[in-house]
């Protein structure tokens, strides 16, 4: 569990920007100094207003789809507990994300488990905290349901595999299309509320064309299936939306137009559920880090930080991401030159290099290094490895005008939150 973050004035909140690094940097770089003089580094700026204007961007943008975040890339509290009472639903898959959620006092009618594969325990703790929506995409999922069949609906994960997505999500889960129609009567003979169809065509897609055709798969399928008697109202699409990391991509208004439009078209009267992780996630943090070390190899000039692939930066391992690295100087005006650079964690671990090659410039032991689009799995993958500090959580804070400030038109449909105004 990510530790409960530090909470300091976020006055900067009320621009409107898309990240952390973009509302301080495009303000006050010396924000960041004080910051790191109060709190140490590594250090992840956390801004739950971000989340919240993620959070309601893609909501405009899917209208009629229940957007369940999903807890995997960042499930720190602030961001579960600012998303519940934004009117989120949630995405669960293991026993740890249930705990939380019951601890924050979500309402369980609000989650799906999505995990295709669990364990027996796993299944009760789910049911015993009220969650009644759940994934198979196999028969011997069924057998593990079998005692709860009364009590849980089910939702089969078909396989859509997507190789240009940064991570393709069908390697590991989901059945086959062609298996599909077999596998829903399995489960349909044997007693069991089957509700529809969930896929995840990868994360960090680059454009909406796997979604559409996974959604006409989709499709086809609901129709064949009524065909054998099997009515299915259920329609989940899974996550993968974009964010910016090294290059720009599409804003997600024009990214989600043709997925809203062919939902419209082809499902409009079923229950849409989308499962969006690191769009929320990613831009509602930043890390800044430090300078510990420098040396010349070879040529080109090494930076040793002291967070790295062990760290905040395990994205670019578990994630297949790459990140900005910003010296903090570049705001300061004065020009640095500029070198081939290497950056390197702070591990005696050969494999932990940051990035190569990359034209930075000079830095000096103790200089800032700001990292935008650091909140998904980054400190949820980070690891205690050197027994090296993990990089702290400090939460920016800031008062409901300026969430107010920066509100998007709320969605058509909103599940009802019943703890929000507590």
């Amino acid at each position: 569990m990510l530790r409960t973050p530090t909470h300091v004035p976020d006055a900067r909140a009320k621009a409107g920007r898309a990240s952390v690094s973009d509302v301080l940097l495009g303000a006050d770089p010396a924000t960041v100094r004080d910051l790191a003089a109060e709190h140490g580094t590594p250090l992840l700026l956390l801004s739950t207003q971000v989340a919240r204007r993620q959070y309601r961007a893609l909501a405009h943008a899917l209208p009629g789809v229940d957007l369940h975040y999903s807890m995997k890339p960042l499930p720190h509290p602030a961001v579960v507990r600012a998303l519940r009472d934004e009117g989120a639903a949630f995405d669960l898959a293991s026993a740890g994300e249930i705990d939380l959620a019951r601890v924050l006092a979500v309402d369980p009618q609000r989650c799906i488990h999505t995990h295709p594969i669990k364990r027996d325990r796993d299944i009760r703790h789910a049911v015993d905290f009220g969650c009644r929506t759940f994934v198979f995409d196999n028969p011997y999922e069924l057998a593990k349901l079998e005692p709860h069949k009364r009590e849980v609906e089910l939702l089969l994960r078909i396989s859509f595999p997507n190789p240009q997505a940064q991570c393709d999500l069908s390697l590991k889960y989901g059945v086959a299309a062609g298996e599909a129609l077999w596998l829903l009567g399995e489960a349909a003979d044997a007693g069991f509320a089957v509700r529809g169809l969930s896929f995840h065509v990868g994360s960090q897609v680059a454009d909406h064309v796997r979604f559409l055709a996974a959604i006409a798969a989709c499709r086809r399928l609901f129709d064949l299936a009524e065909l054998d008697g099997i009515a299915l109202d259920t329609l989940d699409i899974g996550g993968g939306f974009p964010v910016p990391y090294m290059k720009p991509v599409s804003g997600i208004t024009e990214f989600c137009a043709p997925i809203a439009a062919a939902l419209e078209e082809q499902f409009p009267q079923a229950r849409l559920i989308a499962e969006p992780g690191r769009f929320v996630s990613a831009p509602a943090m930043t890390l800044v880090s430090s300078v510990i070390g420098k040396a010349e190899r070879q040529g080109c000039v090494w930076y040793y930080l002291d967070d790295g692939l062990y760290g905040s930066y395990s994205g670019k391992l578990f994630d297949r991401a790459d990140y900005r690295l910003i010296p903090l100087a570049d705001f300061d005006g004065a020009a640095r030159p500029k070198r081939h650079s290497v950056v390197a964690g702070p591990t005696c671990d050969s494999i932990d290099v940051i990035c190569e090659g990359r034209l930075l410039a000079e830095m000096e032991c103790d200089d800032l290094v700001v990292s935008p689009m650091m909140g998904a799995y980054t400190a949820a993958s980070a690891t205690d490895f050197h027994l090296l500090r993990r990089a702290k959580v400090v939460e920016l804070t800031s008062g409901e005008e300026a969430l107010a400030a920066s509100s998007a038109p709320s969605p058509p449909r909103r599940i009802p939150d019943p703890v929000a105004a507590r």
